[in-house]
């Protein structure tokens, strides 16, 4: 009786909780009591525009993990995507699947879809997984394992190791974007397959995060990195293509990746990604500085033609720094923060001027080394110059 009044109540609990949040139709996910959330997994799928596919990838959750005796939810978390994918989880419900689906308003993003199903989860152990059907739901179960049994700290679903496969009739584009994320992806993980959407991790592990700020659809790259994950284990998978819908990586998907990456690379090397990031703007405003040169030396007096370029040059980095090296200081006012930047481009200036004279005419190795000396100059100006940004121009507010 005790046993039977402690689900009434967790079953209530779950209820009004759903309701209060999404204004969705409550749901109820299996039956469990609170003390039993030890042995439930959650299953986070996230949607957009996959009616057809919905039914199908529950169906198939639901049948692997029942026959493995494996306790489940499937949490659904859809972009408002008013296809009829409301409708069909509610036949699903019906049919008894302990599935239902939250349906978030506002700006679409997999990888805050998948941190809102990780949020409202229950089990101690959660999965993500797509729902186009390309992640074969009969792998969850060794992925759970693997989180259980406490082999990994982060399991993926993988398609780059060995006995894994991908379905022939990827274009080269496809083959070349992947390629080109993985490396991209390489400082943050030794994973083959980092970028998976298929993975496992404790709700433990998920809980005592860092801030989780990702944009875009690689958000297993993000959970590996703000979770600390350092042991990482992949179950090779066959990847199939998508029977129904449409794929949604396009290229503003693409922008938001690098975009992504940027921000971990800021969290896990701080200022030192700062600085390259800084160095690269720089070597951008050499490009524009020498191409404006050359443009307005041909009809005008070269003396007059080299300010115009060196100003254009500076104004190029300084609102390049602004946007995306000190990126949390572009809502400040313009006109100051530009003033700043002259006058430490001008320090710094002084300070490479200074520097490469100094070794020149004091040191006999430097004086037989004149580019090496103006290349230290330029090394300790740029230094210089960062510094005085960093913590004056785009000093972070507390």
């Amino acid at each position: 009786m005790r046993l039977f009044s402690e689900h009434c109540k967790w079953k209530k609990t779950l209820f009004r909780d759903f309701e209060m949040t999404n204004n969705q139709p409550a749901v109820e996910t299996n039956f469990l009591s609170e003390n039993d959330n030890g042995e439930l997994v959650s299953v986070v799928v996230p949607t957009f525009k996959e009616a057809e596919n919905v039914p199908l990838i529950v169906r198939k959750i639901h049948k692997v993990l029942t026959e493995s005796q494996i306790p489940h939810e499937i949490i659904l978390v859809d972009d408002d995507s008013q296809d009829g994918s409301v409708e069909e989880v509610e036949k699903l419900q019906q049919g008894g699947f302990p599935a239902f689906m939250i349906v978030r308003k506002g700006s679409r993003d997999l990888s805050l879809a998948v941190i809102e199903g990780f949020n409202r989860a229950k089990g101690s152990v959660l999965v993500c997984m797509d729902a186009d059907l390309s992640h074969p739901a009969d792998v969850i179960p060794e992925l759970v394992s693997c989180i259980k049994q406490d082999e990994a700290d982060f399991a993926i679903g993988s398609r780059y190791v060995e006995g894994a496969s991908i379905e022939a009739g990827w274009s080269v584009f496809r083959h070349l974007n992947s390629k080109i994320s993985k490396s991209l992806a390489l400082p943050f993980s030794n994973a083959k397959d980092p970028m998976s959407g298929f993975f496992a991790l404790k709700k433990e592990t998920f809980l005592n995060s860092a801030y989780l700020n990702p944009v875009g659809y690689k958000i297993g790259l993000e959970l590996i990195v703000k979770c600390g994950c350092k042991n990482i284990k992949e179950i090779p998978i066959f990847f199939s293509d998508r029977k129904y819908g449409s794929s949604k990586l396009s290229f503003q998907e693409q922008l938001k990746y690098i975009q992504h990456i940027k921000r971990l690379f800021d969290y896990k090397y701080g200022d030192l990604a700062k600085f390259f990031q800084f160095c690269i703007v720089g070597a951008t405003g050499a490009v524009v500085d020498l191409s404006s040169y050359n443009i307005f030396m041909s009809f005008m007096p070269i003396e007059i033609a080299r300010i115009i370029a060196i100003i254009i040059a500076m104004t190029w980095n300084f609102e390049m720094n602004r946007r995306f090296t000190f990126s949390y200081g572009k809502h400040r006012h313009w006109l100051k923060q530009y003033f700043g930047f002259v006058c430490c481009c001008s320090i710094g200036a002084v300070v490479n001027w200074s520097v490469s004279m100094s070794l020149s005419r004091n040191f006999e190795f430097w004086s037989e080394q004149l580019t090496l000396a103006a290349a230290a100059g330029i090394l300790c100006g740029t230094v210089f110059n960062f510094l005085l940004n960093r913590f004056w121009v785009y000093k972070k507010k507390d």
